[in-house]
């Protein structure tokens, strides 16, 4: 079988040995059904001479063919998780997120991903660099208008400073509205050494506003602020109070400036 006896099948033309014998002649039969051929020529239509296409992509038995936009992708995806691996620190990212179930989140762009590859091959992405701009320039614009908003040493308002003298004393009688029976507070307050020209300021605030005590939900307080004496408030029930336009002759507040007697009275509802 040391002979070739070109066979042409159409345009292709099949390198066949030459048998010597009826058993050879078999196998060359048997070999040439299954396609199990050594060497594939095809004719060329201007020339009329066989190709040569075993060197080309694809023609030999474990090569491979020209990659796609997938397996460009893919493979650029790869290098991409290669190079943040050595540059990126997961562990300074403020944008990660480790889930319950093992996953990695990105909370900037609001993505999951199943390993650190993963995510290291987003954060190279178009999507999370797009939105790493975005949040830089709200960052900014939000910085430039705190610091128009901010006020200059001119404009900020100076705390008062003063000597306080202790506190005032005062009277609390618990009183009730004869016809409706409302319950209600009179509160009396001497402020002899107020200083000239002031006056008594009063306000209400709930028990979460104050932090000197635990805030309890039942409670609210009546804050008394007399200059120079150091402010001073009332604890009293947290209830709906009646509305001085409503009634001002059990709702009111007084302040006597020849006796310097500070007086409020109000019924709860």
């Amino acid at each position: 079988m040391g002979k070739f006896d070109p066979v042409q099948k159409g345009d292709v033309v099949y390198m066949l040995p030459f048998p010597s014998s009826v058993e050879q002649f078999n196998q060359i039969r048997i070999a040439s059904s299954t396609h199990l051929f050594n060497h594939r020529l095809t004719l060329s239509r201007k020339t009329g001479r066989p190709k040569r296409r075993w060197n080309r992509a694809g023609a030999n038995k474990g090569s491979g063919g020209v990659a796609g936009a997938s397996e460009t992708a893919v493979d650029r995806r790869e290098r991409l998780r290669r190079l943040a691996l050595e540059t990126i620190d997961l562990a300074k990212d403020p944008y990660i997120l480790r889930t319950h179930l093992g996953t990695l989140e990105c909370r900037l762009c609001l993505t999951l991903h199943v390993n650190e590859g993963s995510y290291l091959a987003h954060t190279q992405g178009k999507k999370h660099q797009t939105n790493l701009a975005r949040r830089a320039a709200k960052d900014n614009k939000d910085a430039s208008l705190m610091i128009q908003a901010a006020p200059s040493a001119a404009q900020q308002v100076k705390k008062k400073v003063f000597v306080k003298i202790g506190r005032p004393g005062y009277k609390i009688i618990k009183i009730r509205e004869p016809v409706s029976q409302r319950m209600g507070l009179l509160f009396t307050v001497s402020l002899p050494e107020i200083k000239a020209g002031e006056r008594p300021r009063r306000r209400f605030m709930s028990a979460f506003e104050q932090r000197r005590e635990i805030p309890n939900r039942a409670f609210q307080y009546m804050v008394l602020a007399a200059e120079p004496y150091e402010t001073i408030s009332f604890a009293i029930p947290s209830k709906e109070m009646v509305d001085p336009e409503e009634d001002p002759d059990s709702t009111w507040e007084h302040w006597d400036q020849d006796e310097k007697v500070y007086s409020c009275q109000f019924l709860f509802k």
